[in-house]
């Protein structure tokens, strides 16, 4: 009998140390544990969701394309050099002189020296016959002579322009254009700024949805939360009213009615934690994490969200400084001055255009000392005038139809003035209205607790049924998750109202 004791006694022993180093190695396991859940706050899920976001991506591309553009806008003011070059080869050259005039120069020493001789023929006849030989070969050689100088003349005028090589430096200025350069760089300058108003505008959507889903997710947890806790209740109530059953003082039908509102109480968990869940995927989508990573947001643990209640706003000019901040409205205000710099530059469509031309071209053959076969070239300067005369109107109806595109961005700019006051107004509406459902939620709250603790002293007391209890923990929860909903309105509320100003940041 003691080697048994003994030997349970050292079991045990060893049982207790493999307890004591299982513990020790789950303590060691807990940071670990924790660290997997990624915490978060709701900076951390603002910056995160601005550098995932895609459109906010390719709005930062456009900005960056528009800004191009306007550097290229105002190159157009700068000179421009241009270096042009060519070859063409030419089944025929160009003549200066016909088929009959190269035949009459290439004879010229045998026609002259055949009417010389007609001419002088009675002279010459009446001479000794010696004579007359002498002079014929003298004036044949005479004639050799004069055919090679029309030859040479002949091929003197050939230019030789079978190939033919040329080049080219031009440099361009614009002088006066219309005003169809200044049009273009200040539409270039007012793409640039839409661009920037539109990034800001998708930058505030984007932060306006994190912070819904992210003061949803606290909102859940925090409802979560409660449905433990009412869950607990309602199960504690019904273990108090199965042993009245047991005692005989109630009936199997009461505790059949605590089953179904323990049942119903475990069913609102269940919807809580769905909700929860699907509410994190969507935010980790927004900010660029995979939907089932787990996360924990700081603001899920908290006692309570009455810190995040902020004083009355100052609404004094409030419509003013939503003016200047929505960047809505500066979309729509550079869609109106876009509009008008068009109308500008199609108004240059009917104005004279001035440009100073200059530059050095060179050919081969070159016209400059005949038509020499080999480079030359020339400087060259001028003064090109376009003067628009006649074109049916063309310009008129573009003008005025410009004119129409700016009077309808007017007034859909208008419209959005009248419509962001009104939402401002609302907002501070919204905002008022939460801050007392949020004063009035903590007051129920107030009066539930008191409440479900006298209907508790009264149920221990025999003075009140279990239905009693039941209906104050009804009021308590219901209590509760307004005092929730009117804690997480008024952050929310306070949100749209920033939004509504173009302040949110």
């Amino acid at each position: 009998m003691n080697k048994l004791r003994k030997k349970a006694m050292v079991s045990t022993s060893r049982s207790t140390k493999l307890t004591r180093v299982a513990m020790l190695g789950l303590l060691m396991l807990l940071p670990l544990i924790s660290e997997a859940q990624r915490l978060l706050t709701l900076d951390s899920c603002r910056a995160m969701a601005l550098r995932n976001n895609k459109q906010l991506g390719v709005a930062k591309m456009k900005q960056e394309v528009n800004a191009n553009q306007r550097k290229s806008a105002r190159t157009q003011y700068l000179p421009k050099v241009n270096a042009v070059g060519g070859y063409m080869w030419m089944s025929r050259e160009v003549s200066l002189l016909n088929d009959d005039q190269k035949e009459a120069l290439s004879n010229l020493g045998t026609n002259a020296t055949g009417k010389l001789q007609d001419a002088l023929s009675p002279l010459v006849s009446s001479l000794p016959a010696a004579t007359q030989t002498k002079m014929a070969g003298d004036m044949a050689a005479f004639g050799g002579v004069l055919n090679q100088v029309g030859t040479g003349i002949v091929d003197g005028f050939r230019t030789d322009t079978r190939n033919m090589m040329a080049g080219a430096v031009m440099v361009t200025q614009p002088v006066f254009m219309g005003g169809a350069l200044v049009a273009a760089n200040k539409m270039a300058d007012i793409n640039e700024q839409m661009a920037a108003n539109s990034l800001e505008m998708k930058k505030q959507g984007t932060l306006y949805n994190i912070d819904q889903a992210y003061w949803q997710v606290v909102s859940l947890r925090h409802k979560q939360t409660l449905a433990e806790s009412y869950v607990e209740l309602v199960k504690k109530l019904k273990g108090d009213v199965q042993k009245m059953i047991d005692q005989g003082v109630a009936t199997k039908g009461d505790g059949l009615s605590v089953g179904v509102r323990v049942n119903e109480a475990e069913m609102a968990l269940t919807q809580v934690q769905d909700g929860l869940a699907l509410s994190k995927m969507l935010l980790c989508q927004l900010i660029g994490l995979d939907e089932d990573e787990a996360i924990t947001l700081a603001d899920e643990e908290s006692t309570g969200l009455d810190s995040y209640v902020a004083t009355e706003p100052q609404r004094i000019g409030q419509a003013d400084a939503a003016f200047a901040n929505r960047p809505e409205l500066k979309v729509l205000q550079n869609i109106v001055d876009l509009s008008r710099q068009t109308t500008n530059a199609l108004k240059a469509g009917n104005l004279p255009t001035v440009l100073l031309t200059g530059g050095y071209m060179v050919s081969n053959p070159n016209t400059f000392n005949g038509f020499e076969k080999k480079f030359g070239g020339v400087w060259n300067i001028g003064v090109v005038v376009r003067v628009p005369v006649w074109n049916w109107g063309d310009v008129k109806y573009k003008v005025r139809a410009s004119k129409g595109a700016t009077a309808m961005a007017n007034l859909e700019l208008d419209d959005a003035r009248e419509m962001i006051s009104l939402q401002v107004r609302q907002s501070n509406f919204k905002v008022k209205e939460a801050q007392k459902k949020l004063t009035m939620a903590q007051s129920n709250v107030a009066n539930a607790d008191e409440n479900l603790r006298m209907a508790n002293l009264a149920f221990k007391e025999g003075t009140a049924s279990f239905t009693t209890v039941m209906e104050a923990q009804t009021a308590w929860n219901s209590a509760q998750s307004q005092l929730i909903d009117a804690e997480i309105g008024v952050k929310l509320s306070e949100v749209e109202l920033q939004k509504a100003l173009g302040t949110l940041q």
